[in-house]
């Protein structure tokens, strides 16, 4: 585990499954039809239930770089977060902007709902091809940027898949913390 403080906040970085957080609400890697696929979606939806898919079909979907809410199911977390990350191209169609865009959204749906507690996976990173290293500093780059300016998200953790994704994530981190003036 690695963690930071930033301001009263926290950041965490974690290796493990996102599914098993105990934090108030896990932030779905989503399509854009919200009725699960593969990855971190189908795992959310499997070990959620069906409540979450009977929501998401209510919502009729999510465009790229937005977010939805819907109950946790049957997951320790009450709350997930769906969020649509870009499918990457080349990096030059506006990807980073998108990508940044669903982080930023979810904590804002986060901060409407009250909630304080909330859990990362590395969106667009799996099937959509986003390269990792990229995405880590776009990822931590915008929370940071976000739990400077809203204090009442009191922790962000990323739960990172595998111990090469918790290693990337861990050298952005060390990367960003000096051009932030924290440590």
């Amino acid at each position: 585990m690695r963690r930071v403080h930033i301001g009263p906040s926290v950041l965490e970085l974690v290796e493990g499954d996102i599914t098993q957080q105990d934090t108030e609400a896990i932030v779905n890697a989503a399509n854009s039809s919200l009725l699960g696929g593969g990855g971190v979606d189908g795992a959310i939806h499997r070990a959620g239930g069906p409540e979450i898919l009977e929501e998401c079909r209510k919502i009729g979907g999510c465009p790229t770089g937005e977010a939805r809410i819907t109950t946790g199911g049957r997951l320790r977390a009450g709350w997930v977060i769906h969020t649509v990350g870009p499918v990457y191209r080349d990096g030059t169609r506006g990807e980073p902007e998108l990508l940044a865009a669903a982080y930023r959204n979810s904590l804002r749906l986060a901060s409407e709902k009250g909630i304080k507690r909330v859990a990362f996976p590395s969106i667009s990173t799996g099937a959509y091809g986003y390269p990792m290293a990229e995405a880590a500093r776009v990822a931590l780059s915008t929370t940071i940027e976000y739990l400077t300016a809203h204090p009442e998200i009191t922790l962000i953790r990323f739960v990172l898949f595998g111990e090469s994704a918790f290693r990337t994530y861990g050298t952005a981190l060390e990367e960003l913390l000096p051009t932030l003036g924290l440590s």
